[in-house]
């Protein structure tokens, strides 16, 4: 049923604030509700901004209908050059403009933004994200598997001893810069360098993985709504082909584990096949398909 929308309004902000979390969760449980498709919004980790005042860019973008939020779409900028974009609208006010109207907004931050390229999110069965995406310029780019544990992790019992972590400090900020390079293909310039102790002040904590203090590679992980995840996982070139990365796996599940946590997510390129028989071999299974799409600046 639709529903038409009598008293318009927008909200721009730079960061979200508690009422906002919860005004959007709740948008997103009527989505997820309608259509079970995957939202990738970084909510959790957007709130633990809600204080920081170091610039003016807005993003999150917020419409309602009187005092209701029926659409949204926010803006996240992690340590590559790209702008992600993920969003969406009330089942029962779609087809009236709102998606266009917030969408126009965000391609006008964009465009006073030097960064060049924007990715719109879109789960792979989300025909109606896909329909609005054909309207833009965007064009098909990559696409990341989202992986649950299922069951006890996987392993050998020969695990190896040697792997120590060690908690980053932001000291560490532009060694995690040159390994990110590395492992996502992209430029060292093209960085912002992300400051580990910032980081755990919004619930992500950076570890660097080392054998007898020597850095192999790295993980990060975090826990956001109960789900704890596991991201950025590396292992610098010298040490490949050695059980270092199943080895950081285990212990990054380990960490969790200690948190409490109901499930443990991790996500993964497509096209990253290595990786992800290392995820299976150790119990995780996909259960959904994020597509990103690329806008350029000319």
């Amino acid at each position: 049923m639709m529903v038409e929308i009598q008293n318009p309004s927008i909200k721009l902000k730079g960061y979200l604030n508690k009422q906002d979390y919860l005004e959007i969760k709740k948008l997103m449980k009527s989505c997820i509700e309608k259509e079970n498709v995957t939202l990738k919004l970084e909510l959790d980790y957007k709130l633990g901004r809600e204080n920081e005042s170091e610039d003016f860019k807005i993003n999150e973008f917020m419409y309602y209908n009187e005092e209701l939020l029926i659409g949204y779409l926010g803006i996240c900028q992690f340590s590559g050059e790209a702008l992600e974009v993920n969003g969406m609208v009330h089942p029962e006010y779609r087809r009236k403009g709102v998606f266009k109207s917030l969408f126009s907004l965000v391609e006008d931050e964009w465009n006073k933004r030097k960064t060049k390229d924007m990715l719109l999110l879109n789960d792979h069965t989300s025909r109606s994200g896909y329909e609005f995406i054909k309207q833009t310029s965007a064009q098909y780019d990559n696409s990341e598997y989202e992986m649950f544990l299922r069951g006890e992790p996987k392993f050998n019992l020969d695990r190896i001893a040697e792997i120590t972590f060690r908690k980053a400090t932001n000291k560490d900020a532009k060694d995690i810069a040159e390994q990110n390079s590395i492992y996502f293909n992209q430029s060292i310039e093209s960085l912002d360098l992300v400051l580990p102790e910032d980081e755990a002040k919004r619930g992500v904590d950076i570890y660097l993985a080392e054998v007898e203090q020597t850095v192999v590679g790295k993980v990060q992980v975090g826990v956001s709504d109960g789900i704890g995840g596991i991201f950025g996982l590396g292992v610098l070139p010298n040490f490949r082909r050695r059980g270092f990365g199943k080895e950081i796996l285990l212990k990054a599940i380990d960490l969790l584990k200690e948190k409490q946590v109901n499930e443990i997510m991790l996500q993964v390129a497509v096209e990253n096949e290595h990786a992800l028989d290392l995820y299976k071999s150790c119990g995780f299974v996909v259960t959904s398909t994020m597509d990103y799409y690329k806008m350029s600046k000319k």
